[in-house]
């Protein structure tokens, strides 16, 4: 069965980017219902002793197991979105990632542009995401609700999550502030 992982930073040190309260709520209690929802779900299931990424990849589109999929996902898109928060962020990406991603977009500037973009431009609830391909090409791709790169064969590098309960106790309604303190403060690249 799935725990809830611990924050790798206290539920204050993102501030004044991400409020304590904001955590509070999107760890606490968000990311925790999806959890609590996937282990009543996989419970006694051929899906109880799987990995988040092996119950993605088997059940990604098929119907049968829409929710199974959506709460995997979540919990695993919400895990990874933590880890990519850091109160010390704003840090390039090593070496090796930047060269990457400058090969791919043509500078760090033209990714963060791009990444924006899809940010800003994903309709209702999703994700942004910076992902590689099995041939290690890069790319930046925007999601609905609980899909992620995992389920279209992606192996996912970097994320934002842009559901209004990742930023709307502090932005209100401002998702491109948020997507800009996030490039600016908060990204985590390790």
């Amino acid at each position: 069965m799935f725990t809830l992982p611990a924050l790798p930073y206290a539920k204050n040190a993102l501030e004044p980017y991400m409020s304590e309260e904001t955590l509070n709520f999107h760890h606490g209690k968000h990311f925790q219902t999806y959890i609590d929802n996937l282990n009543k779900l996989i419970s006694n299931t051929e899906f109880e002793k799987m990995d988040l990424k092996e119950i993605i990849e088997k059940t990604a589109e098929k119907t049968e197991y829409t929710a199974i999929f959506n709460n995997a996902a979540q919990s695993f898109n919400h895990g990874f979105f933590f880890e990519c928060l850091s109160p010390n962020g704003n840090k390039k990406p090593n070496a090796e990632l930047l060269k990457k991603i400058e090969s791919a977009f043509g500078s760090y500037e033209n990714f963060e542009k791009e990444f924006k973009e899809a940010a800003v431009s994903q309709f209702g609830s999703g994700w942004a995401w910076l992902a590689e391909d099995k041939s290690g090409n890069l790319s930046v791709l925007k999601t609905s609700n609980a899909d992620n790169p995992i389920a279209h064969g992606l192996k996912p590098l970097m994320t934002i999550d842009v559901w209004e309960h990742a930023y709307y106790l502090d932005y209100q309604n401002k998702r491109a502030d948020f997507i800009d303190t996030f490039l600016k403060h908060l990204i985590n690249w390790k």
